[in-house]
């Protein structure tokens, strides 16, 4: 039995081992993927239960997303621990500008045989001192000062992007709103379409019947409300990817239900506020973006002054005070006890480092490499900015034109296609032209609907370029 025992415990012993060593093996061939045991694959932690689950009764604003994207997007969460953790790190440097008090029992014993001619004496000695230790920097040449400039820096670039982070969400929730709207007022004008056609349909179907069309015209029609309803089916799964798009920028599962309003009951932007000068000042001056790398330059400026401090001394105290109770015993005699009795200890040092193996000069070097690096990575960012904010003014502008010939061609478009019913039922217009002016209407609905939600996408797309975005969640 004990034979059989060591056979389990080998066995065992060497599946875990060949277990093992499959986990930290690469794939065996590059032709076909790499299939682990299941016991190998990490388990995806839960998701993070959502704070908001719409009501599938209310309509939704825009406003009223946004509120919830901040609430419940994970990227606002992930950049404001990282602030709170920039946080921490500046009251840790600013930490190094008081004194250290630490509270310490020290317990010694020592045993050693002293020689008096012609003899050794062993003496056995103890000593128990609660004590207070205390030490503290007096002068580095501002050397603290410096991390604490450089903490207070990274903090503050920090909280720019965690200002960057709600810019973004701002901006991914307006556009996937508008991508939505812009599905479902595609969506209404198909249905608009299919029922246009429907209705050439029935009357060529009317006019066969009495004589007064042709075969031919009928199966126009029927063709043409075919392709309308065609339209129709393209538009609704395209509003329903819309609807997921959206939920996943609100943070939420896709599988809620929630409205939001129609685009026909939002206000379009008749002119653009401001002139492209005006909206690159002001981007320049509110970017959180760029305001954060304008930070990472102030810190490593700031590390150059640190870095140029490690040539000078430091001035340092440190000591001790407290009690302390001692015994002694010599030979085999008996031992004795001192009184408990006050102990204190106190010094100053000025250490100075004259040489370290080129390492302060290293890390200077390593500063200056960085501030320039940041110097051009805030030119850099400049100069992106400036464009971005050009090609944003110049795509809202572009679409307000749209908007405005797009009107026009629905109003014109509406108007032939009313004319054109009203003449083929006396008789003067043709099949043709009646099928002819309503897809003309299908497209200028079609045309009226993109360029609403384009200029309201490229109105967006510019307050995200200049920073205005973040006037929305600014608090009190």
């Amino acid at each position: 039995m004990k034979y059989f025992h060591g056979y389990v415990f080998i066995f065992v012993m060497s599946f875990s081992a060949s277990l093992l060593a499959a986990g930290q093996q690469a794939p065996a061939v590059p032709d076909r993927p790499w299939n682990g045991a299941p016991e190998m694959r990490p388990v995806v932690p839960p998701q993070h239960s959502p704070a908001f689950i719409p009501d599938p009764s209310k309509i939704y604003t825009l406003p009223d997303l946004i509120d919830v994207a901040e609430q419940n997007n994970p990227e606002t969460r992930v950049a404001w621990e990282n602030a709170k953790a920039r946080a921490a790190e500046l009251g840790i440097s600013k930490a190094s500008l008081y004194p250290t008090l630490a509270a310490v029992a020290l317990a010694d014993t020592n045993r050693s045989q002293l020689f008096f001619s012609p003899e050794y004496y062993r003496q056995t000695s103890g000593t128990f001192s609660p004590v207070l230790v205390v030490d503290y920097t007096i002068f580095d040449f501002g050397r603290r000062l410096q991390e604490v400039a450089i903490s207070r820096s990274n903090l503050l670039a920090a909280n720019f992007l965690f200002n960057d982070a709600h810019r973004r969400i701002i901006f991914q929730v307006m556009a996937a709103y508008y991508r939505m709207l812009n599905s479902k007022g595609q969506e209404d004008a198909q249905e608009a379409n299919l029922k246009n056609a429907q209705t050439v349909q029935s009357a060529a179907e009317a006019r066969l019947h009495e004589g007064l069309a042709t075969l031919p015209d009928v199966l126009e029609a029927r063709s043409a409300a075919a392709q309308a309803d065609y339209d129709l089916q393209a538009a609704i799964g395209a509003t329903e990817i819309a609807h997921g798009d959206l939920a996943t920028a609100l943070g939420i599962s896709p599988l809620n239900n929630f409205q939001v309003e129609s685009i026909q009951n939002l206000t379009i932007p008749q002119d653009l506020p401001d002139t492209v000068e005006t909206s690159i000042n002001r981007s320049l001056a509110q970017r959180p973006d760029l305001m954060q790398q304008v930070e990472q330059l102030r810190a490593a400026g700031a590390e150059i002054k640190a870095s140029k401090t490690a040539y000078l001394p430091t001035l340092r105290f440190n000591g001790d005070g407290g009690l302390a109770r001692m015994y002694a015993q010599q030979n085999l005699g008996p031992g004795l006890y001192s009184p408990t009795q006050e102990t204190w200890d106190a010094k100053l040092s000025l250490t100075w480092n004259l040489f370290d193996g080129f390492a302060r000069e290293s890390r200077l070097a390593k500063a200056k490499a960085d501030q320039k690096q940041a110097l051009a990575n805030v030119d850099t960012l400049r100069d992106q900015v400036e464009n971005q904010v050009w090609a944003a003014y110049s795509t809202a502008r572009t679409a307000l034109r749209q908007q405005k010939a797009a009107a026009a061609l629905l109003a014109a478009a509406s108007e032939s296609y009313d004319a054109a019913i009203q003449s083929y039922d006396l008789g003067v217009r043709s099949q043709i032209d009646v099928v002819s002016a309503q897809r003309t209407l299908a497209a200028a609905r079609t045309a009226d609907v993109s360029a609403r939600t384009q200029l309201l996408t490229g109105v967006a797309a510019l307050a995200f370029q200049t920073g205005d975005l973040l006037d929305h969640a600014k608090g009190p």
